[in-house]
């Protein structure tokens, strides 16, 4: 049974990442033949390429993605694409997140506090934090990579 994946796009060579560059992964994408490999980028998608850094920060809110330019929570635009994404796409098996980003990262994006010290570098991005909700499973490309 072909399996509904959705990957971040820039593992398959989009070159949306926030310099414009992509994270082509050949041995991820070996990995996946077969699947149906359903692309995303929130961060593309809200502020286009290329872009300013983003940082995860421990908020009384919660976890939001600030610039690293110009400190503007930019988190609703991010949350809002992961919705829509989600809501499109119901018949996901598979969440593959690019490890570290804050916004795809599953298990590996790193939070700051408010004066920019590293809190955890452990955990989810907006989106990834989006499809955990919806009990997708997840897994950062890197893991995926190391464990089929």
């Amino acid at each position: 049974m072909m399996k509904n994946v959705a990957i971040s796009a820039c593992l398959l060579g989009e070159k949306c990442r926030y310099d414009a560059t992509d994270n082509r992964d050949e041995a991820l994408l070996k990995k996946l033949q077969g699947m149906e490999l359903i692309p995303f980028c929130p961060e593309d998608a809200a502020f286009g390429t290329p872009r300013p850094t983003m940082d995860l920060i421990r908020t009384k809110e919660g976890d939001r993605a600030f610039s690293n330019v110009s400190g503007e929570d930019l988190s609703a635009p991010v949350i809002a694409y992961a919705t829509a994404f989600f809501e499109s796409h119901p018949e996901l098996d598979l969440f593959i997140g690019k490890d570290r980003s804050p916004s795809c990262g599953v298990c590996s994006a790193r939070v700051y506090d408010e004066e920019k010290n590293l809190l955890s570098s452990k955990e989810p991005g907006l989106m990834a934090k989006e499809a955990i909700k919806r009990k997708i499973h997840c897994i950062d490309a890197e893991d995926f990579r190391g464990s089929v």
